[in-house]
């Protein structure tokens, strides 16, 4: 299970789920319901858009989930937790909740790719930022998500606010 918030996917996320795709019989892209952080898709909006972005991964399916995610995980059948690793200061995080994952679910592991080079720079902030302020994103995140990007930007155009991410 490869699970994030996913407000919007990125390429970066989008290689590791290719890459762990062909490692595992089948990958869970677990969009997270409620992130301890601003959103700005709705839960299904994201949903949506990863499984647009993904389409093409024969073996990923992408489900939403809610509450604690290795209790979702076990639930789901997952036996591997699946986390980027962009940069050094990724690596104290995910290192923390790797460990607290496996004192809630000792059945679970966890498993870290580390980011293609080309586009570790790439975060969902980074990516809100430019495209509310009026910036090209269009390589930095699959089609479907510069879309609803391009949408929401047409729609609400720049809040001011893209900075706050």
């Amino acid at each position: 299970m490869f699970p994030a918030s996913f407000d919007p996917m990125t390429n970066g996320h989008l290689d590791i789920a290719a890459r762990a795709s062909a490692l595992f019989e089948e990958l869970i892209v677990g969009v997270y319901n409620t992130p301890n952080k601003h959103v700005l898709f709705s839960w299904e909006e994201r949903i949506a858009m990863a499984r647009e972005s993904t389409a093409h991964l024969v073996n990923v399916r992408v489900e939403g989930f809610s509450g604690l995610m290795v209790s979702y995980a076990i639930q789901a059948g997952a036996q591997v937790i699946v986390r980027g690793l962009r940069h050094g200061s990724d690596f104290e995080g995910e290192f923390q909740m790797a460990l607290a994952n496996r004192m809630l679910a000792p059945t679970l592991e966890t498993i870290c790719f580390i980011g293609s080079q080309e586009l570790m720079f790439i975060s969902s902030s980074r990516i809100k930022e430019i495209a509310l302020l009026g910036g090209n994103v269009s390589g930095l995140v699959p089609p479907p998500v510069a879309l609803r990007l391009a949408h929401f930007r047409a729609a609400h155009g720049s809040s001011g606010q893209a900075g706050t991410f």
